[in-house]
């Protein structure tokens, strides 16, 4: 006997979805848990370490310097600001939108590396000093390769927007990008806070 085969009309399926009904938002997501992961591993191994000595940072060690840190903080968390925005013109496919705040989220991107570098010369430590110098530029160096890789991205993706070959599908990686941005930033505000105020109050 022979079956009739089933047939289904997907013609009205949207094009371009967002958030977690995205296949690429869980692929995004799974990123930030291995990244998150191993983030909060340094940190963890900082706090140990701080066990084993009287005093943090150990002696004849300066403190880290906070004016450098302390403007990359800040910056960072008011870049959510123009984050934001660029989702909302991902969803509303607004393409002059998302091409404005991927362009600055670009920008952005290349200034915090900038800023990172004077980060690192900002905890007044060398890496192979002693542990304290070696958990804190390990931390502060793990944040800074994701950062740079994800400047390399954007100014990738951003250079990709200003092309003729933008279908509706690259909203949603705009839409993605800045997901990955709160991670980006939520998880320094975090490790600035261990790393740089941590020794004025351990």
């Amino acid at each position: 006997m022979r079956t009739g085969r089933t047939l289904i009309d997907v013609s009205r399926l949207p094009t371009a979805t967002f958030g977690p009904r995205d296949m690429m938002w869980w692929g995004t997501a799974g990123f930030i848990m291995i990244e998150g992961t191993t983030l909060f591993i340094c940190a963890a191994t900082y706090f140990y370490l701080r066990l084993n000595f009287g005093t943090w940072p150990p002696q004849h060690t300066l403190r880290p310097s906070l004016l450098w840190p302390t403007v990359q903080v800040v910056l960072m968390a008011l870049s959510n600001g123009p984050n934001l925005l660029l989702q909302r013109a991902a969803r509303a496919l607004d393409l002059n939108g998302v091409r404005r705040w991927v362009l600055l989220e670009a920008i952005l991107c290349v200034v915090f590396v900038a800023l990172r570098w004077q980060e690192f010369l900002s905890l007044n430590v060398r890496w192979d000093a002693n542990a304290y110098g070696s958990i804190a530029w390990a931390t502060v160096g793990l944040h800074a390769t994701l950062l740079v890789l994800q400047a390399l991205e954007t100014l990738v993706f951003t250079t990709f927007l200003f092309s003729d070959r933008i279908e509706e599908k690259h909203f949603s990686d705009a839409y993605d990008s800045a997901f990955y941005w709160y991670f980006m930033t939520g998880s320094w505000v975090v490790l600035y806070v261990v790393v740089f105020l941590g020794p004025r109050f351990m």
